[in-house]
């Protein structure tokens, strides 16, 4: 396919049924989720051993996302070579009931403990019931020994940041960060390409099977860090969102009617979060985008964006 045309990938979802889960993604995306599952999780962006997003549209559909990004390194990531995992992993997470409080590593405590991947994200409100939380760093003075104990006691949460949240808003969570998402919430997840969860608490619930979820407390103890910065319990609803060492979120806004040029050179990932248009190139080959997609727009491909109902979307590249 070295004389392909190039264009907009969009792929199929991933659905993880999740204890705290529900029908949120179908109610507000119009997402097919299987039927009867409490769904907490849409993975639209996805490359890791157990879980490989496969291209749904054009003439790559049914490969995967990493087969595609390592044939054409330059044409999708804008670099030559072979690239490792794809640098993102992008979902839709849909909370009817809190999630764990959890954190997850940074790369000195995967070093020291030999084991897991890095894991930073961040959280953009897509729709909050009022009064929403989330919990978000722990209160200032907390220690080791302190938390450590409260993790015995069952009283984790009241050494927590409770945070309200409301739509627009955009949470960055650095590795490190203890969190966990409040109930009636649907977030966009931008996060690097790990799942390396580690659970501290989890409010005392039983599974499908009657039994409690499994906790991850020394791994957790070493990966969090007790003296945050501000950076790390920042929040931000206009412009650029995030701008880490591993990816950077744009949020934008464009009215119906209106067209924004797609330009070649860097790779982008558009998370679209209300209205809906088309993307279309030079050549007139069109492509249709609403509320709840995720498409990837290769390092190569140059067209434009058009509104034809006022859109909210994320740009997110690396």
């Amino acid at each position: 396919m070295a004389t392909m045309r190039w264009y907009p990938l969009r792929f199929r979802p991933i659905f993880k049924p999740r204890i705290w889960g529900g029908r949120k993604l179908q109610e507000v995306f119009g997402k097919d989720l299987p039927t009867e599952e409490k769904i907490g999780e849409s993975w639209e962006l996805a490359d890791l051993p157990e879980d490989k997003s496969v291209v749904a549209n054009g003439p790559l559909a049914g490969r995967t996302l990493h087969s595609v990004a390592s044939e054409y390194p330059k044409e999708i990531l804008g670099r030559p070579g072979s690239p490792g995992p794809f640098p993102l992993l992008i979902k839709f997470l849909a909370a009817e009931d809190v999630l764990s409080v959890q954190v997850h590593p940074d790369a000195a405590a995967c070093r020291q403990m030999g084991m897991g991947e890095l894991k930073t994200e961040c959280w953009y409100i897509v729709d909050a019931r009022p009064e929403a939380f989330i919990y978000k760093g722990l209160k200032p003075g907390v220690t080791k020994q302190a938390f450590a104990q409260a993790i015995v006691d069952g009283t984790v949460e009241r050494l927590l940041q409770k945070v309200p949240v409301e739509r627009g808003q955009c949470h960055h969570l650095p590795a490190g960060t203890m969190h966990a998402l409040g109930p009636g919430i649907l977030v966009a997840e931008i996060q690097t390409p790990s799942d390396t969860t580690y659970r501290v608490f989890d409010w005392n619930r039983l599974d499908d099977s009657g039994r409690p979820r499994t906790l991850h407390v020394q791994e957790a103890l070493e990966s969090v860090h007790f003296v945050p910065t501000a950076a790390d319990l920042s929040v931000t609803t206009v412009g650029r969102l995030v701008d880490c060492p591993y990816f950077r979120v744009d949020k934008g806004h464009q009215a119906a009617g209106c067209q924004n040029l797609l330009s070649p050179g860097v790779m982008k990932v558009l998370v679209f979060i209300a209205g809906h248009g088309q993307i279309t190139d030079a050549e007139g080959h069109t492509m249709d985008f609403v509320a709840g997609d995720c498409l990837l727009i290769p390092a190569v491909y140059e067209g434009a964006m058009i509104a034809q109902e006022e859109a909210e979307y994320l740009t997110v590249t690396v």
